[in-house]
C-alpha cells in the first residue's frame, strides 16, 4: 500500500531541484545575445504600462461603469498600440545607444550609463501614468503638454507637490516599487556580442540591426506600416471604446504629452467660403439693439471652485428617488429669489479654463486660452467694456499672487485692480496650501467693494473647495467627512457665501447690484447621472438682483460663455463687441453648449449631444431620452443643421484666434 511513496518523494525532489536551478539561473545574470536582451527589456516596460492601465482602471472604476470584461479586453488591445508608440518614442535614445556598433559599449561603465538613461526615461514615463491615476478624476482626461504651461503659470507649486506626496503616498509607493522591479529585471541579463566586437562582421550586423530596429520603431510610433496610415493620435483611441470618456483608458499619459507637445491649438478653417454664409449661421460679432438706456447697476460675478451642479439640491429634486438634499442650503434658498438656469454647463474642466469663459466669453477649446500661442491677442471682456463706461473693476482671488496666472490674465482682460493673498495681508487666514479660507476672504471682498465708487464690476474666485479637502478647524465637527471628501468643503463655501450675503445686504450698494454665481468647473461625482461626458460639465448658474426684481427658472441650454453677453444685455449695453456665447435674456439667440474633451469637440444643441474629432462627426446621442449616452444615432438621424452650426463655431473661433480678431474691427 506504500509502494507509491518513493515515486511521490522523487517527484517532489525533482520539482525542488528545478526550482533551485531556476533560482540559480536568475542569480547568475546569464549572458545572452544583445538583441534578445533589447527585446526583453522592451517587453518589461510594455508589461509595466499594461499593469499601469489596469491600476488606472481600478482606482477610477466608478467613472467607467459601463466597461465590462469584454470591453476592457478590447481597451487593453488598443492600449497595447498606444503603449508601443509611447515606449518607442521615449526609448529612441536608449535604443540608439544600445545598438552602437562599437566595442566600447560592452564596458561596465558604458553599460551603467545606458542603464541610467533607461531608468530615468522610463521612470518618468511611468510616473506620469501613475500621477494621472489621481489627477484624472479632476480633469477627466489624460494630462497633455499644456499642463507644463499651466504649472509654469502657478505660484507655490512646491507646496502642492509636497502635499501630493503626503496625501497620495500610496501612488508614490507604487511608483518606487515599480522602479525597484524595473531595476531588478533590467539587470537580470547581461549582453554579449554575437561575434567579436572588433570584427567587421559584427559591425555590419550591428549596422543592419540598427537600421531594422529604427524602421520597426518608426512603424510602432506611427501605429502602422502602410504609407497611407497617418501617425496615431489621441483620437484613435475612439476605435476601441463605446463612449468618449473611455478613451483615457486606451491612452497613456506619456503618449498624450508627446503628441500634444508643440501642437498649435488654433489653425484656420475654411468650411464656408462666403463670410455672409458663415455669419448667417453663426457669428460672435454682436451689435446690440436695446430698447432702454444703459443701466449703471453694479455687477458682481462669483466663481465657485469645483461646484458641480450635482451638489445643489434644488437642481436635483429627482435625484436618489427624490430623497437627495444636496450640500448647498444657502444657494438653494438664494435660487428661490433668482433667475436660475437649470441646464447650464461649464466650458472647461480646469480653473484656468473658466476665467476667459466667464469674463470674456472665450471658451476653452483644445487648450486653455491663457496658455495658448494666441494668449497675446487683444480681447474685450466685461472688465474692459464696463471700464469704458465708467465702472471701477477688480478681481479677487485668495490664493498667493501669481497662482494659475490669474493676476496676469486679469490685467490683460482690463481689470483695474487685483486682490490676492498679498493684498489680504494676514496669513492667519491662510489654509496652508491654496490660499485664504473662503469665509474671511469673502468678508474682505465685501469690505473692499464697500469702498469702491459705484458703478463697479468685480469678480471673485473661491479657493477652499479643493484638494486637500480641508475646512477650518472650528468647522470640523459641523462639516464632517461625507461620501466624497470635497462635499464638506462645498458645505463650508456655501456657508462662506451666506455670511458674505448677510454682510453685503446691509451695504448701500446691495439693491443696485446684479450678482452672478457659477462654478469654474465640475468635480468628482457621487451619482452615475453625473458620470457622463455631458454632465462632466454640468454647472450651476444663477442671476440674483439685490432688489429681488430678477426671478424665474429657464430650462434651456446655457453655458459660461453666455454670462458676458447676458450681463451686457441686462445692462442695455449698445456698442458692438465679440462674444462666443449668447444673451440668455434674448429669446431669439441660439442656445448651444460647446466643450472639448478627450481630443473631441462636444456640441449640445436641442436634445442632442454631438461629437466631432478632426472635422469628422463620430457620435450622436439624444441626451434626454438616452442620458447615459449608450445608443449612438450616427447615420440614423439628419443633423445637417447641427453640423453646419458646429463648423461655423469652429471656423469663427479658430480664424478669429489666428487673425487676432477678438475685438470689433474699427473702420
Amino acid at each position: 500500500m506504500f509502494s507509491n511513496e518513493p515515486r511521490q518523494y522523487a517527484k517532489i525532489s525533482m520539482v525542488e531541484n528545478k526550482g533551485i536551478q531556476f533560482f540559480n539561473f536568475l542569480k547568475s545574470k546569464r549572458l545572452i545575445s544583445e538583441y534578445l536582451v533589447l527585446i526583453y527589456r522592451f517587453s518589461i516596460v510594455m508589461l509595466l504600462y499594461s499593469i499601469g492601465r489596469i491600476l488606472f482602471f481600478c482606482f477610477n472604476r466608478s467613472l467607467f461603469e459601463h466597461v465590462d470584461f469584454s470591453s476592457f479586453l478590447r481597451i487593453m488591445r488598443g492600449g497595447f498600440m498606444f503603449d508601443t508608440s509611447a515606449v518607442l518614442y521615449l526609448n529612441a535614445l536608449y535604443f540608439m545607444l544600445f545598438l552602437f556598433p562599437f566595442s566600447f559599449k560592452f564596458t561596465p561603465s558604458y553599460q551603467r550609463f545606458i542603464k541610467w538613461v533607461f531608468m530615468t526615461i522610463n521612470g518618468l514615463g511611468l510616473a506620469f501614468n501613475y500621477i494621472d491615476i489621481i489627477y484624472y478624476p479632476f480633469i477627466l482626461k489624460r494630462t497633455t503638454a499644456s499642463a507644463f504651461a499651466i504649472v509654469s503659470n502657478d505660484a507655490g507649486n512646491y507646496k502642492l507637490i509636497i502635499r501630493f506626496f503626503y496625501d497620495f503616498w500610496y501612488i508614490a509607493f507604487i511608483w518606487l516599487a515599480t522602479l525597484w522591479v524595473l531595476n531588478k529585471m533590467y539587470s537580470l541579463f547581461e549582453i554579449k556580442p554575437v561575434h567579436s566586437p572588433k570584427s567587421l562582421h559584427y559591425r555590419l550586423i550591428s549596422i543592419v540591426a540598427l537600421i531594422v530596429v529604427s524602421a520597426m520603431s518608426v512603424v510602432g510610433m506611427r501605429g502602422g506600416y502602410m504609407p497611407s496610415t497617418r501617425p496615431i493620435s489621441m483620437n484613435n483611441a475612439g476605435k476601441y471604446v463605446n463612449s468618449t470618456e473611455e478613451m483615457s483608458l486606451v491612452q497613456n499619459t506619456p503618449f498624450c504629452i508627446i503628441r500634444t507637445f508643440g501642437k498649435k491649438a488654433f489653425e484656420t478653417r475654411n468650411y464656408f467660403k462666403s463670410e455672409d454664409e458663415l455669419n448667417r449661421i453663426y457669428t460672435p460679432f454682436r451689435v446690440p439693439n436695446p430698447t432702454g438706456d444703459l443701466k449703471h447697476d453694479n455687477v458682481v460675478v462669483i466663481i465657485l471652485e469645483s461646484f458641480s451642479r450635482e451638489f445643489v439640491g434644488s437642481l436635483n429634486k429627482d435625484l436618489n428617488k427624490g430623497q437627495y438634499k444636496g450640500y448647498t442650503p444657502f444657494i438653494d434658498s438664494l435660487m428661490t429669489k433668482s433667475l436660475v438656469f437649470t441646464n447650464a454647463f461649464a466650458n472647461g474642466r480646469k480653473s484656468i479654463d473658466a476665467i476667459p469663459s466667464v469674463t470674456a466669453s472665450i471658451p476653452a477649446l483644445v487648450v486653455p486660452y491663457v496658455i495658448s500661442e494666441r494668449s497675446g491677442n487683444k480681447i474685450n471682456s466685461l472688465a474692459s467694456i464696463l471700464s469704458n463706461e465708467g465702472y471701477q473693476s477688480a478681481f479677487f482671488h485668495g490664493a498667493p499672487n501669481g497662482s494659475m496666472g490669474f493676476d496676469a490674465f486679469a490685467k490683460i482682460a482690463g481689470f483695474q485692480k487685483y486682490y490676492g493673498k498679498d493684498e489680504y495681508g494676514d496669513d492667519n487666514g491662510f489654509d496652508g496650501v491654496w490660499g485664504i479660507w473662503d469665509e474671511p476672504f469673502f468678508q474682505f471682498f465685501a469690505k473692499e467693494m464697500n469702498q469702491m465708487k459705484e458703478p463697479f464690476f468685480t469678480t471673485i474666485f473661491s479657493v477652499s473647495s479643493h484638494h486637500p479637502f480641508k475646512v477650518p478647524e472650528q468647522y470640523n465637527a459641523q462639516f464632517p467627512e461625507e461620501h466624497i471628501p470635497l462635499q464638506k468643503c462645498i458645505r463650508y463655501t456655501d456657508l462662506a457665501l451666506k455670511e458674505f450675503f448677510n454682510k453685503a445686504s446691509k451695504m448701500p450698494w446691495f439693491k443696485n447690484t446684479l450678482f452672478v454665481i457659477t462654478s469654474d468647473h465640475c468635480s468628482e461625482s457621487d451619482f452615475k447621472e453625473y458620470k457622463t461626458s455631458v454632465n462632466y460639465f454640468a454647472a450651476p448658474l444663477l442671476f440674483f438682483k439685490g432688489d429681488g426684481s430678477l426671478v424665474g427658472r429657464d430650462n434651456s441650454l446655457a453655458q459660461q460663455i453666455d454670462i458676458m453677453p447676458t450681463i451686457l444685455g441686462y445692462l442695455n449695453y449698445k456698442k458692438p463687441y465679440i462674444a462666443f456665447g449668447n444673451n440668455l435674456l434674448d429669446s431669439l439667440d441660439k442656445r448651444f453648449v460647446i466643450n472639448y474633451l478627450e481630443d473631441s469637440y462636444q456640441l449640445l444643441t436641442g436634445d442632442l449631444a454631438l461629437y466631432f474629432n478632426e472635422n469628422k462627426l463620430t457620435a450622436i446621442f439624444n441626451r434626454k431620452s438616452d442620458p447615459y449616452l449608450l445608443q449612438n444615432l450616427l447615420g440614423h438621424i439628419d443633423i445637417s443643421k447641427e453640423q453646419e452650426l458646429f463648423k461655423a463655431i469652429i471656423q469663427q473661433f479658430n480664424n478669429r484666434m489666428v487673425k487676432n480678431r477678438l475685438v470689433p474691427e474699427v473702420d
